[in-house]
């Protein structure tokens, strides 16, 4: 089947937007798209003029823009997870004080859908759309423990805490499968803690993941099991429920 070239350039340049921290250059599309500079700077200042894409004077880079944003929100808004999981969300933050958030996997991370904020003075928030890394995450290892995608190879390096050697995130995976949950010990923020579980669908398949984020001055080692027995009995319930959910 035939593509229209200039649209599939395109949406390879949101891709790339997406999967990239810290923005895109003219350059580094050029290389990537196989395409000389002035071809790279048109498809992207198209993009930015209709809102896809937004440039950072300071460093010449590229980001996503608010359009995708808006587009991702309508999008999320029609997840049957999503609607689903909204309660319980706000029950996990009930019970545990802490920001309740919801993920599924997307372009090989963490793509957020959903959370509840705590009404903590100083509390740990990730926006709905943030996508972040799966090795050093408590909802991303949730994501790669339970569900069918590979594991990462380039394992980048976020804190002294971060696991870094694909071996040890092998057998990290078997012990969270062991436990039923999983923990990110100030490995991608420091002086952050989370705690996450699998959601299972009608057909026993993972759905997403579910946990709670905290400053790690309050999710103290010694309240993890406390707090995990709380996401892990809010998470089956959850599960319970997409279990009626076709």
């Amino acid at each position: 089947m035939s593509e229209i070239q200039s649209l599939a350039r395109g949406l390879k340049i949101l891709d790339l937007l997406g999967r990239s921290q810290d923005g895109v250059s003219i350059t580094e599309l050029a290389d990537t798209l196989g395409v000389d500079k002035g071809s790279a700077s048109r498809l992207m200042s198209t993009l930015a003029r209709y809102g896809y894409a937004e440039k950072d004077e300071a460093n010449r880079r590229y980001h996503l823009g608010s359009q995708v944003v808006s587009l991702s929100r309508s999008v999320l808004a029609r997840l049957p997870l999503r609607e689903a999981a909204k309660p319980y969300l706000r029950e996990m933050m009930e019970h545990t004080g802490e920001c309740a958030h919801l993920a599924v996997p997307a372009q090989g991370r963490a793509l957020y859908i959903d959370q509840v904020e705590s009404p903590a003075t100083l509390r740990v928030n990730a926006q709905v759309g943030t996508m972040n890394p799966l090795h050093c995450t408590a909802l991303g290892k949730i994501l790669l423990a339970f569900g069918d995608l590979e594991l990462p190879l380039a394992l980048e390096t976020f804190t002294p805490h971060t696991i870094t050697d694909p071996e040890a995130l092998r057998h990290h995976m078997d012990e969270i499968r062991l436990l039923g949950y999983a923990v990110d010990d100030e490995e991608f923020d420091p002086g952050v803690r989370c705690i996450a579980v699998p959601v299972f669908d009608f057909r026993g398949k993972l759905a997403g993941s579910i946990g709670i984020s905290g400053p790690a001055t309050r999710v103290t080692h010694e309240r993890l099991p406390e707090l995990a027995a709380t996401v892990i009995e809010v998470g089956k319930a959850l599960s319970e429920r997409m279990t009626f959910s076709r």
